[in-house]
């Protein structure tokens, strides 16, 4: 079983390539397409045997064509050891980096509406970065290597300067950029390198240029326009998640495992949407359709960055392939993420219409979930859409 593609661990948040994203795809999906049945397994039994991961505690997953729910399913338990009941499958969940594609939607609209350049330099769009000596080369950097990872800053969690759990402390966006300075720098300007830091700096950016945070202009551009109602950006210090939801835990230094629930979500700064199945699914479909940005805008964000000699040469080493779920037929493209106590994938189609949502909630340290989950994950989508 192949694994999730994607890129890079940064300290307690699993950092997944906001890149993978599906390539630009016409809004139609061709003549006939919509009336094609979509055959699905039993998405039920699926996450049943996905919660059977020693690292999980609960799964849900649910599965859409066309934006219609056709499938869904929940296994484990809301509390760990088997009690609180099942998860509800439409629970609100953190959906970590997967937030960061809704950031580069966000960015590049303000480019489409003239407020913003791709070759914009950070230090003409946010002049302290450059005057407070916040970014090194803030003069070379641009608004399109900051969506494509190509600054080569670094990333401010390597600094080990913030804690989620540390309830007191409120942090502004520039800390996060300002502790990223004393991480050495480990990539050129123009090399790829994932750093969380970029998407802290388009926060700031989307903030600098529209005069409002970032949680109302995702608001207003993604979650109401996309009947996104059960999503939103949590800001606020411990803020936990509305509703019925599975409680993730992280295994203490005696390996006590310590209920995540709530986090400081000011200290990973690009992280912070929680939203539903439902919800994240809308949001892949209208992206991968071209509503929420043209064709060539939207290849900004899903073209993949080549890698250097130096990642290459570790590819090459440990053999990585990109996965074919399903041999292609359908072809299925992830969009992963992680916060500590819960790792997410949504799989979609190159045309939008199908999705497949799927949350775990987690026992382990989140920065093993790709290796020891991801292929679980992999394989409850094999089981739901594979037709052999």
């Amino acid at each position: 079983m192949r694994r999730v593609w994607s890129a890079g661990l940064a300290g307690s948040v699993c950092a997944v390539l906001a890149l993978g994203v599906a390539s630009p795809a016409a809004a139609t999906t061709g003549e006939g397409a919509a009336d094609r049945p979509v055959k699905l397994g039993n998405v039920q039994r699926a996450i049943e045997a996905l919660a059977k991961n020693a690292g999980v505690v609960g799964a849900i997953g649910e599965v859409y064509v066309d934006g219609k729910r056709v499938g869904h399913g929940s296994a484990g338990s809301r509390l760990l050891d088997g009690k609180g009941g099942r998860i509800p499958s439409n629970a609100r969940y953190r959906i970590g980096s997967q937030t960061k594609v809704m950031t580069a939607t966000v960015a590049l609209q303000l480019v489409k509406e003239g407020k913003l350049g791709l070759d914009d330099k950070l230090s003409d769009v946010l002049p302290e970065t450059a005057q407070q000596d916040l970014v090194d080369r803030a003069d070379e950097i641009t608004v399109r290597q900051l969506i494509q990872h190509t600054s080569g800053i670094p990333d401010f969690i390597a600094s080990g300067k913030f804690d989620v759990y540390d309830f007191t402390t409120k942090y502004s966006l520039a800390d996060l950029v300002k502790a990223s300075r004393s991480v050495p720098r480990r990539g050129e300007v123009g090399e790829y390198l994932y750093s969380t830091t970029n998407y802290v700096l388009l926060s700031m950016i989307i903030e600098r240029v529209t005069g409002h945070s970032r949680a109302t202009e995702f608001a207003r551009r993604l979650f109401i326009p996309l009947g996104m109602d059960d999503t939103y950006l949590a800001t606020k210090i411990g803020d936990g998640i509305k509703g019925p939801h599975g409680h993730g835990y992280v295994p203490g230094s005696k390996g006590k495992p310590r209920d995540v629930d709530r986090l400081n979500p000011t200290s990973w700064g690009a992280e912070g949407a929680i939203s539903t199945a439902h919800d994240i699914s809308a949001f892949h479909r209208a992206f991968t359709q071209g509503k929420l940005l043209p064709a060539n805008l939207q290849g900004v964000i899903s073209g993949r960055p080549a890698p250097s000699a130096q990642q290459q040469a570790q590819q090459q080493a440990q053999r990585q392939r990109p996965p074919v779920l399903c041999g292609g037929k359908p072809e299925l493209r992830p969009v992963a993420g992680s916060v500590p106590g819960a790792y997410t994938v949504t799989f979609t189609s190159p045309d939008g219409r199908l999705q497949f949502a799927v949350s775990t909630t987690l026992k382990i340290p989140n920065h093993d979930a790709m290796a020891a989950v991801g292929p679980d994950i992999n394989k409850a989508a094999e089981a739901v859409f594979c037709r052999s």
